[in-house]
């Protein structure tokens, strides 16, 4: 075995990323099945068996997905891990944000997007609360 090989092997989180898209993977389709849209399940499941067959393909290729996956990753990849999370949040919060909108301008409720905004706005105070005082 190489010793590339080794190293995503021996590394768990290397393994347990794929690992994680395939076991929401797995969920999506129990959920789909038990709520009668079969296809729908397959489809999400393939999707996501397909990433996590691309991320493990990448683990042993890619020296930035090495990167993210080390136990304590250098400074370069902590900070484009941090502003990726950063990105994807204000991406996941404009989406709810203009999904609650347009179901008011609906003349519907607005729910359940007004309550993922609502956590969004209350856990980016306590988190700007949290780390103001921890850094």
């Amino acid at each position: 075995m190489s010793m590339r090989a080794q190293q995503m092997t021996s590394n768990p989180a290397r393994r347990s990323v794929p690992g994680f898209f395939l076991a929401v993977g797995g969920a999506c389709l129990v959920a789909a099945t038990v709520g009668g849209h079969l296809a729908l399940g397959l489809v999400t499941f393939g999707i996501l068996a397909a990433c996590s067959l691309a991320l493990v393909l990448l683990g042993r290729r890619s020296e930035t997905y090495q990167g993210f996956t080390e136990k304590e990753p250098d400074e370069r990849f902590a900070r484009i891990g941090g502003l990726a999370w950063a990105g994807t949040g204000i991406v996941l919060t404009v989406g709810n944000l203009s999904a609650f909108i347009g179901e008011l301008a609906s003349g519907r409720s607005g729910n359940p997007y007004f309550w993922f905004v609502a956590t969004a706005a209350i856990s980016y105070i306590v988190f700007v609360a949290f780390w103001s005082r921890h850094t």
